[in-house]
């Protein structure tokens, strides 16, 4: 009885940990999304087996939930989020940023199953994901190319 409740407890406190509400760069990140006139849901996305998934005609970032027990909840919105900069600097479409940044060896194998210029835009968002201040990063990418919502 006393490890099960051990375990109840257990369980609860790494819930809590991996919930957006106590981690501030996730959360700091979902409103730096949401000045610049970004909807980010808490849900499943509408595109099959997707961690994340941004979508411009409605300027909405899903993030599924599953991400959060998974440990990769901020480095999922960091990626999306690099699409909305990306789609703040295209004006009406993602565009590649031209970032100077070198991509690591370890993403490589994410972005090149893409072909032509999706490669370039996908190679942008894992990189930035995978560097040590990314949520800084990618809030610098929006406050240089997104217009904050009146």
């Amino acid at each position: 009885m006393i490890y099960m409740k051990a375990s109840i407890i257990l369980g609860t406190l790494l819930l809590s940990l991996t919930s957006p509400s106590t981690d501030a760069d996730f959360s700091r990140l979902q409103t730096a999304l949401e000045q610049y006139g970004f909807k980010v849901k808490l849900e499943t996305p509408p595109v099959r087996e997707a961690y994340g998934l941004f979508q411009s005609k409605t300027k909405t970032i899903w993030i599924n939930p599953i991400v959060f027990d998974l440990g990769i909840a901020r480095p999922t919105l960091v990626h999306e989020a690099v699409h909305a900069a990306q789609f703040c600097y295209g004006k009406t479409e993602v565009q590649a940023l031209g970032l100077e940044i070198e991509p690591p060896p370890m993403t490589r194998l994410y972005f090149m199953r893409y072909h032509s210029y999706t490669r370039q835009i996908e190679a942008e968002a894992y990189t930035i994901q995978v560097q040590p201040d990314s949520v800084d990063l990618v809030i610098s990418l929006l406050n240089k190319h997104c217009q904050k919502k009146k």
